[in-house]
């Protein structure tokens, strides 16, 4: 199996195959829009406009898991994402990343590449650190996504070569992907 073999829901409900995009880098993230990591909106736009036209895609996928932070509608989520923070990426709908109703892409994204922990130096890293240890003392050692804004670059033969928990440096994220390229 590979990444081009699943399809997703488009914003309209529509299925979407992924080998659409064969032959591209892929940058996967599960977003939300009342996050901490929200403002990686910024980010995620100036790199898909750096990198957009030499085969480079960054493919949105909202997810509500996370302490509910994407409560509104794929429209209003859009809206929001299109007004505030410009993004000009693929959007799909909403989607689960964990759990009995999660999207057989991130079944597929996770058995490929586990979780690889959090950059500590970051302000948000000890807090979502301990939410999790609350809620499972060893959540360290499975792959499931852990929070919003985590990210899967895939290469332009459909391997998935990295994960990126949301604390990762956006800037290393941008030269992983010019490595691709």
């Amino acid at each position: 199996m590979s990444v081009y073999d699943i399809s997703v829901k488009g914003k309209k409900g529509e299925e979407v195959s992924l080998s659409q995009y064969k032959g591209n880098v892929l940058l996967v993230v599960n977003t939300a829009t009342q996050c901490g990591f929200t403002p990686q909106y910024d980010e995620l736009q100036a790199l898909y406009a750096k990198y957009q036209g030499k085969g480079f895609e960054i493919l949105d996928f909202p997810s509500n898991q996370f302490d509910g932070q994407a409560p509104e509608t794929i429209d209003e989520i859009d809206k929001i994402c299109s007004l505030k923070f410009g993004t000009r990426f693929p959007r799909f709908a909403k989607i689960e990343v964990n759990g009995k109703g999660e999207s057989p892409l991130y079944t597929f994204l996770k058995s490929k590449q586990g979780f690889k922990g959090f950059d500590m130096n970051h302000k948000i890293a000890p807090i979502l650190s301990e939410i999790l240890t609350k809620k499972d003392p060893d959540y360290a050692k499975n792959p499931s996504i852990k929070w919003n804004f985590t990210k899967f670059l895939i290469d332009r033969t459909g391997n998935v070569v990295q994960r990126f928990e949301p604390t990762h440096d956006m800037a290393s994220v941008s030269d992983e992907v010019a490595k691709l390229l």
